[in-house]
This record gives structure tokens, sequence and C-alpha cells, in this order.
């Protein structure tokens, strides 16, 4: 018997999305909708062959993938997981698999259009006025017109362009920073290329569209959230490490910063109890990003195809 967990099954939707049965009878699916504590994923998941992981949920560290004796294959959503030591898998002999998230592009408009969501639920106060009604309060504060407002984009590859269009509607100027960014691609796009201190400095909108890597870890610490507007928002629909986590609440306490609005964490899902929570200038998302039901019909499909590859003896989509 091969024993199969799918990991992350939040919606409790991924048994109906892909043809699990095709594997056959030796094959058994578990499905976790629950998250797994760190401290139990070894005793948990230590009898099962192979892993199925929603990308960069779940965390994989050394620590963990040295007590899963029994792994032979770990899949995960998208091409790539900095959730997982798939150096170190390589080097245990265990396969890792992908999946081409629909042609590549299955997350760009649902993730586009989350950070627009969080835009306007900030700037428009959409959460914060939606509580006053409920207690019987009324109008208790400016929203923002997006209209003539700056719109920062750190990061300008597909996430990011996407962004573009809309803010053109919106009658917003844009700007954009990265460590590698050219004025060619921010001249095909019409965007102005800026240092990231003129990021900092200039957005009343800062949204974050970077992969998190080595170089983009912490990239946004306490200092450069100081050279911020005191009414800016700052919207991450990208990986929560890229901003320091402790600083950007003492921004959002003290002021520095006027709202944030964020689909993701350093941990996730997020603690009960986060401060995040107590925040009244914050809105939170549960990492909806390319969360989208016909996204991940296509990603499950596709890793049915991987594991029953890797049963034949011909893997696919790997990894590293």
């Amino acid at each position: 018997m091969i024993n199969v967990g799918v990991l992350d099954d939040y919606q409790g939707r991924a048994r109906e999305f892909a043809d699990w049965g095709s594997l056959g009878d030796e094959v058994e699916m578990t499905f976790f909708r629950e998250p797994i504590a760190p401290e139990d994923l070894v005793t948990v998941l230590a009898a099962f062959d192979v892993l199925v992981l929603m990308r960069e949920r779940t965390a994989f560290p050394r620590s963990v993938l040295e007590g899963l004796d029994k792994l032979r294959l770990l899949v995960t959503t998208g091409m790539g997981n900095a959730s997982v030591d798939v150096s170190f898998l390589r080097e245990k002999g265990v396969v890792v698999s992908g999946t081409t998230m629909a042609g590549g592009s299955a997350g760009v408009p649902s993730t586009v259009e989350v950070a627009w969501a969080l835009i306007f639920a900030t700037m428009k106060r959409v959460t914060i006025e939606d509580r006053a009604i409920r207690t019987g309060s009324w109008q208790t504060g400016f929203p923002m017109n997006l209209a003539g407002a700056t719109l920062g984009l750190a990061g300008l590859g597909r996430l990011g362009g996407a962004m573009v269009a809309p803010a053109r509607v919106f009658g917003m100027d844009v700007v954009a920073w990265s460590q590698h960014l050219t004025e060619e691609r921010a001249g095909e796009l019409g965007v102005r290329k800026v240092s990231k201190s003129e990021l900092l400095a200039t957005s009343d909108v800062l949204s974050i569209h970077l992969v998190l890597g080595e170089r983009t870890r912490g990239l946004f610490q306490a200092d450069d959230l100081a050279r911020m507007k005191r009414s800016a928002v700052l919207i991450n629909t990208s990986r929560g490490p890229i901003v320091d986590e402790p600083a950007l609440v003492d921004a959002l306490r003290d002021g520095t910063i006027g709202a944030a609005g964020l689909d993701v964490f350093d941990q996730e899902p997020l603690p009960e109890g986060h401060v995040f929570a107590a925040l009244e200038n914050t809105v939170l998302l549960p990492h909806l990003g390319y969360v989208n039901e016909p996204g991940l019909r296509v990603m499950y499909a596709q890793v049915v195809e991987d594991i029953d590859a890797f049963l034949r003896g011909m893997p696919l989509r790997l990894i590293g």
C-alpha cells in the first residue's frame, strides 16, 4: 500500500478536484484539512510514502524531513517551494515534483484581484466602517482617493506588471523598484523606475510582488518603513517574511504608516491572538492569493499526474 497525504486542504475540496482513484487500489489517500502543528509533523506524517503540499504553507525544514524515513516523493503545487529543504531531499534520494500552475499564470489574476481588494479595503476604510456601523457609529474617519495617488510596486514581474493597468484606470501614478528592475521593463509598462528610497518616500500604496529568497527575506525593515508617508498603506500578497513582521507591527501601532493589507504572514495560519488581529488599521486575509477553484483543479490534476508518473518509474516536473 502506498500512503499519500495531501496537506493544507483548508477548504476540504481537494478530494473532488482530481481523479485520485485513477492511481489505483494500492494507493490510499489521506486529506488534511486542519493545519498540523510544526512539532507534530514527524509523528503525524511518519507513515506516508508521498506528501502533497500547497506551496509555502506548511514548512518542511531539514529537522522535520530527517524524521520522515518512509518519504519517497514530495509533490508541491508550483515549481518551487521556499518552505521545503529541497537540497536535503535530493541528498536523501527523495523525488520532488511540482505543477506548472496552469501554464504558469493560474495565480496571476487571483493574486492581483486580492491585492486590489486589500487596497480598496484599506484606503476606503471598508472593514473599519463596517465594524463601526455594526456598533452604532457613522463615518468615523476619512477614506483616501485612489485618483491622484501613487502606487509603488516592489517587483514588476508578471504579478507586479498586472497591477499597472487597473492603477491607470483609477487615475493613479505608478512607480516601481526591485533589485534587478531594468529601464526597459519599466518602459514596456509605462512605469517610472525609481530607487528603493524613492519608492518608500513617494508611495501612497506600496504593494509587494517579489519572490521570497535570500535577497528578499527581511527586505523591508524598520528604517525602511520609517521612510514611508504616515498615511501610506502597505499591501503584501507575496510572502510574509519579505517584511520584518515585528517592525511592521510597531509601525502600525505608532502610526509610522497608515494601514496594512496582508494576505501573507510569517506563520500561517496566523496564530490565534496574533497582534495583527487586534490592530484596527489592518485588513487580514488567509493567504487567498492564487486560491481559486479553476486553478486548484488544474494543479491537483497535475499532482495526480506526478504521482502516477513516479509510481511508473518516470517522474515528471522534477524540482531541484
